[in-house]
């Protein structure tokens, strides 16, 4: 559903970087999750080296409008999954399907890992949130 007439078909989605700092820090606070420029990338740089963790950088008119961040988790008592730790669409270009896109591209991680189930955690008080995954199939 496009409710603000942006044209999403030049959105690009891509592996988040720490030039992306900034901006991701920025959107962060968005999510309620303040946090400095300079601590982002140092996390953005540590989790580009680890193989079981992936961030993806949503960018429309050269402008980052949202992310998402995953981890492979793994128990002995359960399979494998990957658990989506935070995503973020900004605000004025929510319900265009990027955080769906966002989902999907985990979603592919995932599977590309051999894993196939994705989790999801999200606070009780994010009802907005909680409507989005179950609205694209999560429980």
């Amino acid at each position: 559903m496009n409710t603000t007439g942006r044209d999403t078909t030049g959105l690009l989605v891509r592996r988040l970087a720490a030039d992306d700092a900034e901006s991701a820090a920025e959107l962060s606070s968005q999510l309620g999750y303040p946090c400095a420029a300079g601590v982002l990338r140092e996390r953005i740089e540590e989790m580009s080296r680890a193989a079981d963790r992936v961030a993806f950088a949503a960018v429309m008119d050269g402008q980052m409008v949202g992310w998402i961040d995953a981890a492979m988790e793994r128990h002995l008592q359960s399979p494998a999954s990957a658990v989506i730790g935070g995503l973020v669409v900004r605000e004025d270009t929510r319900g265009l399907g990027i955080g769906r896109r966002l989902c999907h591209e985990v979603e592919e991680w995932a599977r590309s890992q051999s894993v196939p189930l994705v989790r999801v955690r999200s606070q009780i008080k994010r009802e907005d949130a909680h409507r989005f995954y179950l609205r694209d199939g999560y429980r």
